[in-house]
């Protein structure tokens, strides 16, 4: 019976040696297949919280669409987007946002679109600005019947990078003058990383999606939206910090035990 080592642990060479783990190749099979068992559960759980999540959305749809600048604000509050819009031209065209609407699709519902809802603005005409992440089901998907969970094989081999391609839009632009884009592009550096991010708008005008702006308003904005608006979502930030900080406090304290209390000053 042949044997798999564990990979090499990040230890000195006089040491290592005592992490090298030999296991067979039925406890390695019965490893992975508790591993395709976790994500298998983990999906099921994604989907159904999708699928209870549609109609809370579409019921929060209806009441924010009356509340002025709801999405502008939501978005702006949120630490993580709000780096991305800080050419003031950026921050006026999003303060005509008036709705934002995520699209699961039906045969991969981790691929999505992303739909704005713009109103008039001085810097293009389009009503609604989209961004799809298109799902490319591999060939063997076709002829895959989901199991009583709605799972299928491709579903558990699902890869983002390899699975969805980001598409583009075209934004009409009222003119040169205020083209965004062209005055405030992407720039990308030699090795392909994004040097400089520009306009807000080149994540709709270019195909990549490099800073992953979709997965953000997707996992975090979109679900947290009340939150942001309101502040709340801050004020939990902050709380967590606090949270953080009093932890990092008590573990100096029993770090320091033997330490002498600093004397007190005597006032003069």
């Amino acid at each position: 019976m042949s044997g798999k080592k564990r990979p090499a642990s990040p230890v000195g060479d006089d040491v290592k040696n005592l992490f090298d783990v030999e296991i067979s190749d039925g406890v390695q099979k019965k490893l992975e297949d508790i591993s395709a068992d976790v994500l298998r559960a983990e999906l099921i759980t994604e989907l159904g919280s999708v699928k209870r999540m549609e109609p809370i959305y579409e019921k929060r749809r209806e009441i924010v669409k009356a509340i002025p600048k709801f999405w502008a604000v939501a978005l702006v509050n949120h630490p993580e987007f709000a780096p991305h819009v800080q050419h003031p031209d950026d921050q006026k065209a999003i303060a005509t946002l008036e709705d934002l609407w995520v699209i699961r699709d039906p045969a991969e519902p981790r691929a999505f679109s992303i739909e704005f809802y713009f109103g008039e603005n001085p810097y293009f005409s389009n009503k609604v600005l989209k961004k799809v992440y298109k799902y490319t089901p591999p060939p063997a998907a076709k002829d895959e019947k989901p199991d009583d969970d709605g799972i299928t094989p491709s579903m558990l081999d699902f890869d983002w990078t390899r699975d969805i391609e980001p598409q583009k839009t075209l934004i009409n632009w009222k003119s040169n003058v205020v083209n965004l884009t062209k005055l405030q592009p992407r720039v990308v550096d030699d090795d392909g990383d994004v040097a400089d991010a520009g306009s807000f708008f080149n994540y709709f005008e270019r195909e990549e999606d490099p800073l992953d702006i979709g997965l953000l308003i997707t996992q975090s904005i979109y679900p947290e939206a009340i939150n942001l608006f309101t502040g709340k979502y801050e004020r939990n930030l902050l709380d967590e910090y606090s949270e953080e900080d009093e932890e990092d406090e008590d573990e100096a304290e029993e770090i320091d035990l033997e330490k002498p209390e600093p004397k007190k000053q005597r006032k003069h």
